[in-house]
């Protein structure tokens, strides 16, 4: 399959979706924490009691949800990735789009929380390489 190409102008249309998805990630992501660490405290009550643990269906239930929310937060990045879009950090919001600039490949860049693109920088080279457009 070829990698999809983004003019400046269909990557910044794409920024609100983004957002939007991003959101609801981070939201995800939020709970997810939560759970991983109720499930821990869990865990390590069974260890300390040592073979009388009564909380095994409640441990057993974290442990579908965490699960299931995991599975939540995958389906999101895939429907990023689907699109052509690199996802670069999660918790950052961090993605690149290729595209071409002077004839080369190029990564348009976009962090959560920027309204457009105003960021490349070269496919060998990450955040910290940006230059403006």
């Amino acid at each position: 399959m070829q990698r999809r190409l983004f003019t400046l102008d269909e990557a910044n249309r794409l920024i609100p979706w983004l957002e939007r998805a991003f959101q609801g990630a981070m939201e995800t992501y939020e709970r997810l924490q939560e759970l991983r660490q109720r499930l821990t405290e869990i865990q390590r009550e069974r260890m300390r009691r040592n073979g009388t643990f009564d909380r095994q269906a409640e441990l057993s239930a974290t442990e579908t949800r965490v699960q299931e929310i995991e599975a939540d937060i995958n389906e999101i990045l895939r429907d990023i990735s689907a699109e052509g879009i690199i996802v670069r950090d999660v918790s950052r919001g961090l993605v690149d789009f290729p595209s071409v600039r002077d004839g080369r490949e190029v990564y348009l860049c976009w962090v959560r929380g920027e309204d457009t693109i105003g960021f490349w920088h070269d496919t060998n080279r990450g955040f910290d390489h940006r230059q403006p457009l």
